[in-house]
């Protein structure tokens, strides 16, 4: 019977228990102690029960010796062994993940994790009636807590969810789909789901998916890098991130590398743009493609220089002079740089002719110069950029050239409603027309400034031009004070062709608005008035806010922290603070007064701390200038930590970055895919910092 009872009691261990726990979370053990009796006698003395968060405790070390078994405590790692006869229970403290093992080893949740208090290991009570698998009461009257060996608990699970696309023991040897069954609707405040890889002896491990549709299905991409036996967990939280309840089971981890193309089917004939990815069994660093054309036996490598993202898709736009059989591959690097090769795919190419004109749009309002250039996917003699009447069709050549673009300001001569087009001549003689866009001509002259733009600030010599769609006899630039009016000429009656020499003096100091006003024919035509700024006195660079050893505990403090809250990864956020303020070496400060930031990720705008004024880039009439702009100021660190955090989440743009965050490979990827950086080197970067500096460890996880 004793023995009958202890398995009951090891195989119950795992099944989460949450009513004994909750029958004492209105009543203050310090009221009246509370005595516990097992099958009649009084072993208070011997396990006096404690009250904790809402919880009570039990020290389970007497009472597992009640009971004729062993208790074994590793004080070096805090792990407790449960033994009787061939069973074996297995804990950790400060951990719910629980093992078992008779016939097979099997793993579960408790809903309180052990703690050591007085040199003791306690347990909730729900715990301890799990173990016993024997019937606990609890008498308010007596304020007594009896429990009763001889009579035993059904054996059947109380978890209200259970993994669904995975077995317990199960081999898993690739790219994943997650899930779980929730039998019944009584979860209504779980609000997030996590799935976790752990591994058995430390109970630590990493988030592998996460999301906010419990029911959904998640696709887990294993890395080579975990290997063997592990715990697949999956919990649910409720919106503050309480642990609630949550299923766990043994996988064997085998992954078979294996790597296929994507976008291109075997003996496919592609006759438009080719949008190609690969598919991976592993969780990849980067890829690159190799595509080889059969006929002519010549390879090219795509992403040879910088390597591509394995979570994106490259396009390729083949031109009719590439037609013919190809050869298709991907490459997929892991972690260490390991490549793995996927299956050739071979395709033959047969593109038809594409001609599209480029630089107007559908509706636009022509009233500065455009670039008209003919896109197409051919060789061309001939281009020729045609002005067409839409109701009489009569048509005007803006340009004609063997190839190229052309630099078009329609003069005053012209005005209305009217379509732009290309026609050219193939190599073979074969004449193509791209569709007409329909544009509209104001018919006005126009003036325009160049050498300067719209808020630039101007500490140096600058060049100054004008381009007009008429004939300009010459031209004068002048400087109007914003203040005052007073108007200080520059240059006066030059040659238009000619550029002119802005040298800023100590006086020009202040607010201003730039002209050029042309003379035609004795009459004046002015360009707009280009606000700008003279500066000619000393700037602040910006500055660290700690020293550079320093700066790694202080981001992966706040990143730990923010990776809590968000479920975002700490090793990502980390990275990328490092990589934005060169290990908080070069924080943004104001240009004009010093004021520190704060601002560790480069955010435009007004913080809690208002702002500073840097240098940013703008283009303005085809140059590339540095503006003043705001960029938001904070109080301390942890501030601008917490709103970069918000700037991600709140953005629908991040949304694909959201998916992933969990994982610094995946995430690092999916910023530099939403547009976070230009630098093509991004995400490479940051998994670079990552790897440098083991940054991985700041995302383990236990439950």
């Amino acid at each position: 019977m004793k023995q009958r009872t202890f398995r009951q009691i090891l195989f119950s261990l795992l099944l989460v228990i949450l009513t004994f726990s909750q029958c004492f979370s209105g009543y203050s053990l310090a009221d009246k102690p509370v005595r516990l009796i097992v099958d009649g006698k009084d072993i208070t003395s011997l396990a006096t029960p404690i009250y904790e968060s809402g919880k009570v405790l039990l020290p389970i070390q007497p009472i597992v010796e009640k009971l004729g078994g062993k208790f074994s405590w590793n004080r070096k790692d805090n792990k407790v062994t449960i033994t009787k006869d061939n069973l074996l229970i297995n804990l950790k403290v400060d951990s719910r993940l629980v093992s078992y093992q008779e016939k097979e080893k099997k793993y579960s949740l408790i809903d309180e994790t052990p703690k050591i208090v007085n040199d003791r290991i306690f347990v909730p009570i729900s715990f301890i009636s799990s173990v016993l698998g024997v019937e606990v009461k609890w008498d308010e009257n007596n304020k007594t807590i009896s429990v009763d060996s001889s009579k035993e608990l059904t054996r059947e699970s109380s978890s209200n969810i259970k993994i669904s696309t995975l077995n317990s023991g199960q081999a898993v040897k690739g790219k994943t789909e997650l899930q779980v069954e929730l039998s019944d609707d009584s979860l209504t405040n779980a609000k997030e789901i996590k799935y976790l890889l752990l591994n058995p002896n430390t109970s630590e491990g990493f988030v592998i998916a996460r999301g906010k549709a419990l029911t959904d299905k998640y696709t887990w991409i294993p890395s080579l890098e975990e290997k063997g036996e592990k715990v697949l967990v999956a919990a649910l939280y409720d919106e503050k991130g309480n642990f609630l309840t949550g299923d766990a089971i043994s996988v064997l981890l085998d992954i078979k590398p294996k790597v296929s193309l994507t976008g291109v089917g075997e003996g496919e004939t592609l006759e438009d743009t080719i949008y190609i990815g690969a598919d991976t069994s592993f969780l990849a660093s980067y890829i690159k493609y190799e595509i080889t054309n059969l006929d002519t036996g010549k390879t090219n490598i795509i992403g040879e220089e910088i390597p591509l993202d394995p979570y994106g898709q490259y396009k390729w736009e083949p031109k009719i002079s590439e037609n013919g059989n190809y050869s298709f591959k991907v490459t997929a690097y892991d972690a260490n740089n390991k490549p793995y090769k996927s299956e050739e795919v071979k395709a033959k190419v047969q593109v038809s002719p594409k001609l599209e004109l480029m630089g107007v749009s559908e509706g636009q309002t022509i009233d500065r110069p455009v670039s008209l250039l003919a896109s197409r996917n051919f060789e061309v003699k001939e281009t020729q950029y045609i002005l067409r009447d839409p109701n009489s069709g009569e048509e005007e050549i803006i340009a004609q050239m063997p190839y190229g673009d052309y630099k078009w300001f329609p003069g005053p001569e012209i005005s209305g409603e009217k379509e732009v087009l290309v026609r050219v001549v193939d190599t073979k003689g074969v004449s193509h027309e791209s569709q007409p866009i329909s544009i509209s001509l104001t018919g006005n002259p126009i003036l325009l400034l160049e050498g300067v733009g719209p808020n630039q600030v101007l500490r140096e010599s600058t060049k100054l031009r004008i381009r007009s769609n008429i004939k300009i006899d010459s031209v004068s630039y002048i400087l109007i004070n914003k203040d005052t009016g007073k108007e200080k000429i520059i240059a006066k009656d030059k040659k238009p062709s000619s550029e002119e020499v802005y040298t800023p003096t100590k006086g020009d100091s202040g607010y201003w608005n730039i002209q050029a006003i042309g003379k035609v024919k004795g009459n004046e035509i002015k360009s707009e008035l280009i606000p700008i700024r003279v500066y000619l006195g000393n700037t602040h660079n910006p500055l660290p806010i700690i020293e550079k050893d320093k700066y790694l505990d202080l981001a992966s403090g706040l990143a730990k922290d923010s990776w809590k809250k968000t479920g975002m990864s700490a090793a990502l956020q980390t990275a990328q603070s490092i990589l934005e303020t060169g290990w908080g070496q070069s924080v943004p400060v104001d240009k004009y007064t010093g004021k520190l930031s704060y601002n560790l990720f480069g955010i435009k705008g007004k913080g809690p701390k208002g702002s500073v004024i840097i240098n940013t880039w703008e283009v303005y009439n085809g140059k590339t200038y540095r503006v003043d702009a705001d960029f938001r100021a904070y109080n301390n660190a942890g501030e601008s930590w917490a709103d970069h955090k918000s700037f991600l989440l709140n953005s629908s743009r991040y949304e694909p970055f959201k998916e992933v965050m969990h994982d610094s490979t995946q995430g690092a990827w999916a910023l530099k895919r939403t547009g976070y950086a230009t630098d093509p080197e991004y995400a490479l970067k940051l998994m670079r910092i990552i790897k440098q500096y083991n940054l991985q460890r700041l995302d383990r996880i236990k439950i």
